[in-house]
């Protein structure tokens, strides 16, 4: 399984995902975030589902680039070459993976901001090469296994959230994952795009990089429940306190 979220604010983008892999009783792990292009023509990807499709649909993606004579112009020229690689993939792969027991499935998180875009953006786009564009009223996209972060992306992100702030959330949104499924785990990538410098910054945690983080949270988090006032199921659920 998988952890990525691609968060967009104000202030740009912020991209996260785990690089667990998990097969059967084995774990390894492997990057599922990867840049493509140069200089000011970069854009991110990142990806959940199968491994082969992932890599078969991005080798094609880097094949065009480099047959092309200019860079995509925008996210959404780049994001529809991405489509046509996965359509490819399906058609030529789809069939045999059938045969064997697995489904097509690749999803996937592109985001950038090229020459010709206003503004950073992101794309999810789906395993039959269609997609959506991030919306300012849910300011993030996430793929995998997100179910046990959203809460706290639901509740604290906001289209203008700081992205110092942004990025603390990605990793607590990370952490309530990696807590609750067994198939999300360090090594953890992520990376930044600053509308301001238009520049990309990426960094990788191990796990013991962000042991005081974990161990911060992990009492904070309780000490809010101690200090959280009784609810009116107290007087109905519990004792009374001077019971004996």
């Amino acid at each position: 399984m998988t952890f990525c979220i691609g968060i967009k604010v104000a202030e740009g983008l912020i991209a996260l995902a785990d690089g667990r892999i998990t097969a059967g009783a084995q774990v390894t792990s492997a990057r599922k975030m990867s840049m493509h292009g140069q200089g000011n023509h970069q854009f991110m990807v990142m990806t959940s589902g199968l491994r082969s499709v992932r890599d078969k649909a991005v080798a094609y993606l880097e094949r065009e680039m480099a047959a092309a004579a200019e860079p995509f112009p925008s996210m959404l020229d780049a994001v529809g070459a991405f489509c046509r690689c996965l359509r490819r993939v399906m058609a030529e792969d789809k069939a045999a993976l059938t045969d064997g027991g697995l489904k097509f499935n690749l999803h996937a998180i592109m985001g950038g901001q090229l020459a010709d875009d206003a503004e950073p953006t992101l794309f999810l786009v789906y395993p039959e090469g269609n997609w959506i564009q991030v919306d300012e009223r849910t300011p993030y996209l996430a793929i995998g296994a997100t179910a046990y972060g959203k809460p706290i992306l639901d509740r604290a992100l906001q289209p203008g959230t700081s992205m110092e702030r942004a990025l603390k959330i990605a990793y607590l949104s990370f952490d309530s994952s990696r807590v609750s499924s067994a198939d999300v785990g360090f090594p953890l990538d992520m990376v930044s795009f600053a509308a301001v410098d238009r520049i990309w910054r990426s960094v990788q945690f191990g796990d013991d990089d962000l042991s005081a983080e974990r161990q911060w949270w992990n009492t904070h988090i309780k000490a809010l429940v101690d200090t959280m006032p009784s609810g009116p199921w107290a007087d109905e659920l519990l004792p009374p306190r001077d019971w004996a």
